[in-house]
């Protein structure tokens, strides 16, 4: 990239007006002006000073052995981690969902809506905090903040076993949403840091497909403490006791183990850290900036992809809080006993992990991630109207109508890929913070809402509920197609620039790659879709 001089700067709109009129090239024109001529070396005053230590002047080749290499190292010290926190999350929070069933219900005498609430008091905490979240998030050693928040939410989560009322088991559970309101946004983050574009959306399925791995373990494990009559506590309460001290130990040990970014990460070689650096520079969505940057929040929220990937978590995480939550309410009024309703919770875990894990197969085969989610939408439409239309008389009937509740979470493999567009496609520290902390405020939303449409008087077939949810899918695919429309046009603006010889959109050398940019403020920026 040259440096602009005054005649270079009217030659770069010249260029600029050789493009399709029609097309609005307000940012790149903005891009182009002369208070952001961005010159041919890196602005290390713009860089992280941090992160400055660690970077080349422009990207240079690492050689595939060498990637490989870099990549399980990664994998081993954060990777697995996210995997396992995650799935330590789902099993704390599927453990209300198998406690229905083994009488906390009775003993703590809930009535009515009370259980739902129990759902929603975690959501509406976390719609609370989560952008106070994602701000200390973005300016904290992540790894140390995260094993804090990790052995408080077993803390909380073991004191879940003393609760006698609906009052105490509300306290709890919103204690318990506000410290697991930073493990999402935290991993979103994480993934966007550590890895490179093209590998964080398997890095996403992996951790996310941790919901599928609970529904299984966790429906062993509910149905071993189920055996549990004697004794001075409840079967429930050996439950939530034992989860809370293992997420306890398990805390302190993500402390030792986790670095917090690749230039803090004590256990790798300093070469190391810089070639991890290096290796995610083509992301060209940084890696850490502390600086609050006001125009970036102007940006996030006028972004129509950030709206975009919110909605998705809206339309998806509505029907999965209710579905989560009533899972075994639902499975057993087809007339399942509580060990058959555990067995068959575990078969749907089965069949989520198939979910993520085909659907993410079919993006690195295609690199279609709007499609692939829409086409995942098909069976949660087929499933939901089955649910409503055929009746529980027979056997047979009941067995498909499981069957047509474990196609229905199809739609999952949309929440995951949005997760990982969300890194993969918003620059800018800042810009990415906001648009993290929306998607999980409009996340934490849907999931609020989700169990309150299941309403006691409308059991056991759930009809207003299922309702919406085919209200919810619709939505989905709408939107689905609204950003693949939206950011397929975003790339062919950049491209035509390319082809005039805009040079700031045709940088290969990607020097301002770590400089905090956002992605509208960088032309070379390219959405995958």
């Amino acid at each position: 990239m040259s440096k602009h001089d005054g005649p270079n700067m009217v030659n770069s709109h010249k260029d600029i007006q050789q493009v399709d009129d029609k097309h609005d090239l307000g940012e790149v024109e903005r891009t182009l002006s002369p208070s952001l001529d961005k010159g041919n070396q890196p602005r290390y005053e713009k860089v992280d000073r941090e992160l400055a230590q660690y970077i080349a002047d422009e990207a240079f080749e690492i050689t595939e052995e060498e990637n490989t290499r870099l990549r399980k190292l990664i994998d081993k010290r954060v990777l697995a981690v996210m995997i396992t926190t995650y799935f330590i999350q789902a099993i704390d929070k599927g453990t209300l969902s198998f406690s229905s069933i083994m009488g906390i219900r009775e003993d703590t005498g809930l009535h009515d809506q009370q259980y739902s609430w129990l759902t929603t008091c975690i959501y509406i905490t976390i719609l609370i905090v989560e952008y106070p979240q994602n701000y200390i998030i973005a300016r904290v050693p992540i790894a140390k903040y995260l094993s804090f928040m990790i052995i408080a939410w077993g803390v909380v989560l073991a004191c879940t076993a003393l609760c006698t009322n609906f009052l105490g088991l509300v306290v709890v559970r919103t204690l318990l949403g506000l410290f697991e309101s930073a493990c999402q946004p935290a991993f979103v983050i994480l993934s966007s840091i550590w890895y490179k574009r093209e590998e964080q959306a398997s890095r996403v399925t992996y951790w996310y497909m941790m919901n599928g791995a609970q529904q299984i373990v966790g429906g062993l494990l509910a149905y071993c403490f189920s055996l549990i009559e004697n004794g001075p506590l409840r079967s429930w309460q050996w439950l939530f006791l034992s989860y809370g001290i293992v997420s306890v130990l398990y805390g302190l040990f993500v402390g030792w183990w986790m670095p917090d970014s690749p230039m803090r990460a004590k256990c790798f070689s300093e070469e190391d850290k810089r070639l991890m650096v290096e290796r995610v520079r083509s992301n060209q969505t940084g890696v850490q900036n502390r600086k609050f940057k006001s125009a970036q929040v102007y940006e996030a929220l006028k972004d129509p992809q950030v709206w975009g990937y919110a909605l998705v978590q809206l339309c998806t995480t509505l029907p999965t809080s209710g579905l989560g939550s009533f899972q075994n309410i639902i499975i057993s009024s087809f007339g399942f006993s509580v060990l058959e309703t555990q067995l068959l919770a575990m078969v749907l875990g089965f069949y989520i992990i198939i979910v993520l894990l085909g659907s993410v197969w079919i993006v690195k085969k295609t690199s279609q991630n709007l499609l692939t989610m829409l086409g995942f939408c098909i069976p949660s439409f087929i499933g939901t109207i089955c649910l409503m239309t055929v009746p529980t008389d027979t056997e047979t009937q009941k067995i498909g109508l499981v069957i047509c509740y474990y196609i229905t979470l199809s739609f999952w493999s949309a929440q995951t890929l949005a997760l990982s567009m969300l890194s993969r496609n918003v620059g800018g520290q800042t810009k990415k913070a906001v648009a993290v902390a929306l998607n999980f405020i409009i996340w934490a939303a849907g999931n609020a809402i989700g169990p309150q449409v299941f309403l006691d008087t409308d059991k056991p077939r759930y009809f207003i509920a299922f309702s919406t949810h085919l209200g919810c899918y619709s939505l989905l695919v709408v939107v689905i197609v609204g950003l693949r429309v939206y950011l397929k046009y975003q790339n062919n603006k950049r491209d035509e620039l390319a082809a005039a010889g805009v040079q700031e959109a045709a940088d290969g050398r990607m020097v301002h790659a770590f400089e905090d940019l956002t992605d509208k403020e960088n032309a070379n920026f390219r959405y995958v879709y």
